[in-house]
């Protein structure tokens, strides 16, 4: 094995938090988190839109039909402006609070949901499940990476996507049975015994370590409220603007001019806190910042196959709703099955080089659309869909793993909540900014429609697909001319996302750091990210490991009779720690913190009797070790 080596993770002034330390959790121990893990996962994927085909009988039965939209944008609004505090709470509290408390509000929301005797009062509802819904997305994929070492997070993860990508296809199917065979109340009561399932299995299996804290841990509630009003005042901006009113008009203006200040006042309290909210080492490791503009790139392109994809079945491709849903459906199917095959990738060519696979698959594939023949096949767009969602699969997961194996416990939950808080803001400002693109293509083209047709022409992409399911007004020459301008219009929208696409892929070959720091679990993992980089297995400074032939190596090191960490391996040492964090499943005893081995004593020189022959030791030259790429 190589020897040690010392791994900045960036400068920072602050010395290191105290890392608390346990045994490895067997696999039968995190069976029950896991499931517990993978339930809220699902509760939180399905209340995003189990929603959606239940809005006209909600409508029918308390009215607000001008407002229901933001029974949507409330709780994606929520989600998003709480990631970012929830990720600091769980690196200060522990991630098992965090995250009972998360569900708990989510509960209570589904419950006053279930309750509501208006529009106004559902909405706020919808904003309270919200806020329970942040904690569960950031705080599962926390301890979904402090529960399973770096070689076996594909699989936890990959579950994890599986079980999104499935409630997300499922949620319209079951939102619209449950409205229509029995009360659309029920959508938000399911809810409540899956969680309580979760509640219970979380509270009596998943068990941190005790965490060792210097005096009363601060909260910087300043901070916290400046990243609520600022995210808020930005999506309500995106998520109303073109919509309530034009772009150009005064609530657009006012809303993104007091953005504006509610950002720059909270970085200026940011910057002075103690304990921020969102830290400042957040954006200047180059490791997190380059993650951060790929995942709000991401964000960006997911709209184009997610908001778009089921328009162009119906109005270009004349599907019912159910095979249009089928089609977007490839997708997911793909998604979690090359996510879970990734670590074979990154375990080989390393963090980056598999997202920089990934990303610049997709990016042909996006650009590809606008190549379908009109008005083409279904199959051909499933195809475009599936091959996307494998592509997809190689970027995302690697990235996530990547930014949590590079930190230590004590950041990790802030780091996660980065890069799932720039995706959220990055499909807020896709939603935005695509739509803008689809209706001003259609103006164009409506505008420019023959002389013959143009009288009852409708003039943006919700009126065109209303009149495209009820072409009966229509001549089949007008129909024919609306299905070639909405398809042009989802070209546009495609060629964009191709763009976004490229953006991220830039911001990974340029910003990301050729071998992503891994914050070692033992000296093994340490070289599982340098060996696959260099391909050597032996290097040292920021990046550097061990390793053999390239291949990751991330058996955690464990004593052999509890499971613990090696003596000497401990917090502060140059030789890394365990996978600090990783809760003790089932296990009613706690792990000592392992203490710094100390040095043997120095040999005192032996000095030979009278008359004895003098022998001269011979002297060991050690090579000097080469210096890693990153810090030359």
């Amino acid at each position: 094995m190589g020897g040690t080596a010392r791994r900045p993770m960036d400068a920072d002034p602050r010395p290191p938090a105290p890392q608390p330390q346990t045994g490895t959790p067997t696999p039968r121990g995190r069976r029950p988190v896991a499931a517990a893990l993978m339930l809220g996962m699902a509760l939180a994927a399905l209340d995003s839109t189990i929603i959606s085909t239940a809005v006209p009988q909600i409508v029918g039965d308390l009215g607000g039909f001008s407002v229901f939209s933001w029974l949507f944008s409330g709780y994606l609004l929520a989600v998003t402006v709480s990631l970012p505090l929830y990720g600091k709470l769980s690196d200060t509290f522990g991630r098992k609070p965090v995250l009972l408390a998360g569900i708990v509000v989510f509960l209570i929301g589904s419950l006053l949901c279930a309750g509501a005797w208006n529009m106004g009062t559902l909405i706020a509802s919808r904003i309270v499940q919200g806020l329970g819904g942040g904690a569960l997305q950031g705080t599962i994929q926390v301890i979904a990476a402090d529960l399973y070492p770096l070689k076996e997070r594909p699989k936890i993860q990959a579950r994890l996507s599986s079980v999104w990508a499935l409630s997300s296809v499922a949620g319209p199917a079951i939102g619209g049975v449950l409205a229509g065979y029995a009360d659309w109340r029920w959508i938000f009561l399911i809810n409540l015994p899956v969680g309580a399932l979760a509640l219970v299995l979380i509270a009596r299996h998943l068990h941190e370590p005790r965490r060792h804290r210097d005096g009363r841990p601060r909260i910087d509630w300043a901070g916290a409220l400046g990243v609520f009003l600022s995210g808020g005042l930005l999506l309500t901006a995106l998520v109303q603007g073109g919509v309530a009113w034009s772009w150009l008009s005064a609530p657009s203006l006012a809303l993104l001019g007091a953005t504006a200040v509610c950002a720059a006042a909270t970085v200026w309290i940011e910057r002075r806190a103690a304990e921020p909210i969102i830290p400042g080492w957040v954006w200047r490791r180059r490791t997190i910042s380059a993650v951060n503009l790929a995942f709000g790139a991401l964000g960006l392109l997911m709209i184009a196959p997610t908001v778009f994809l089921p328009t162009y079945a119906q109005s270009v491709l004349g599907l019912g709703p159910i095979p249009a849903g089928f089609v977007l459906s490839t997708m997911t199917l793909s998604w979690p099955i090359a996510a879970a095959l990734s670590s074979r990738v990154y375990n080989r060519v390393g963090f980056r080089r598999c997202a920089i696979t990934g990303m610049t698959a997709a990016t042909l594939i996006l650009a590809a659309f606008p190549l379908l023949p009109y008005p083409g096949a279904a199959w051909q767009p499933a195809l475009i869909m599936l091959l996307l969602g494998g592509a997809l699969g190689l970027f995302q997961l690697p990235l996530i793993i990547g930014v949590q194996s590079s930190v230590p416990w004590a950041e990790r939950g802030t780091a996660t909540a980065s890069i799932l808080f720039c995706r959220q803001v990055g499909q807020s400002v896709g939603a935005a900014l695509f739509g803008a693109v689809a209706n001003a293509t259609l103006a164009s083209r409506l505008a420019a429609a023959p002389d013959a047709i143009r009288p009852g022409l409708p003039d943006d992409l919700d009126s065109v697909s209303r009149a495209l399911e009820h072409p009966g007004a229509l001549s089949d020459r007008a129909a024919d001319y609306l299905r070639r301008a909405v398809d042009t219009a989802v070209d546009h929208v495609y060629l964009g996302a191709a763009t976004a696409a490229l953006l991220a892929l830039l911001a990974l070959v340029f910003l990301a750091p050729r071998r992503f720091p891994v914050h070692a679990e033992g000296e093994t993992e340490s070289g599982a990210e340098a060996g696959a980089e260099a391909g050597t297995g032996t290097g040292t400074g920021t990046d550097a490991g061990t390793g053999t032939d390239g291949r990751a190596d991330t058996t955690p090191l464990t004593t052999p009779e509890a499971g613990g960490p090696k003596p000497g391996s401990g917090p502060g040492l140059e030789t890394g720690s365990p996978d600090v964090g990783s809760p003790d499943i089932g296990a009613r005893h706690r792990t000592a913190p392992c203490r710094a081995t100390p040095a043997p004593a120095a040999r005192r020189p032996h000095s030979p009797k009278a008359g004895q022959p003098q022998h001269r030791q011979p002297r060991h030259r050690t090579a000097p070790r080469p210096s890693s790429p990153e810090t030359e």
